[in-house]
């Protein structure tokens, strides 16, 4: 839902390229730290609704959203901390637009995945494009501090 949201509201690839590396970075690292603030909010607003308690294993609306929010919790500041170190590197706007892009989309679509067990391709899906992002941005990283040292 938000990713299809975030394509309505850019009408076109125009404005990303428009954007400085920093305003990229924060867009997409704002973007992040939205979802993980709204899929808290939703843990706590199932607390609150159920009266529920810590679960595991139970499958419970609440319980759903407590591993959604727990696995949006490992990969989103390690997500917000690549676009940051990405950001310094000498490469175009859209790269980072494009790790960016496949972050948050790859956590709405595990999110998503998680919420509807009875779908784990869904899931899959999310952390498949979650891990070629952080593998993109790591391998950036790390040309890019070893290239100079080679050439």
């Amino acid at each position: 839902m938000t990713f299809h949201l975030l394509l309505k509201v850019l009408p076109s690839m125009g404005i990303l390229a428009e954007m400085s590396k920093a305003e990229a970075a924060g867009l997409w690292s704002g973007l992040l730290i939205i979802l993980l603030g709204l899929l808290a909010f939703r843990v706590t607003w199932l607390r609150l609704k159920t009266s529920a308690e810590a679960e595991t294993g139970t499958g419970s609306q609440f319980d759903l959203a407590s591993q959604v929010l727990s696995n949006a919790t490992e990969y989103i500041p390690v997500s917000v901390g690549a676009l940051i170190l990405v950001y310094h590197l000498e490469l175009p706007v859209m790269a980072i637009h494009g790790l960016g892009a496949a972050f948050l989309a790859g956590r709405v679509v595990q999110a998503a995945g998680l919420s509807k067990p009875e779908t784990p391709a869904i899931m899959f899906a999310g952390m498949a494009l979650t891990f070629l992002a952080i593998f993109a941005a790591g391998g950036m990283l790390v040309l890019n501090a070893l290239l100079p040292v080679v050439l």
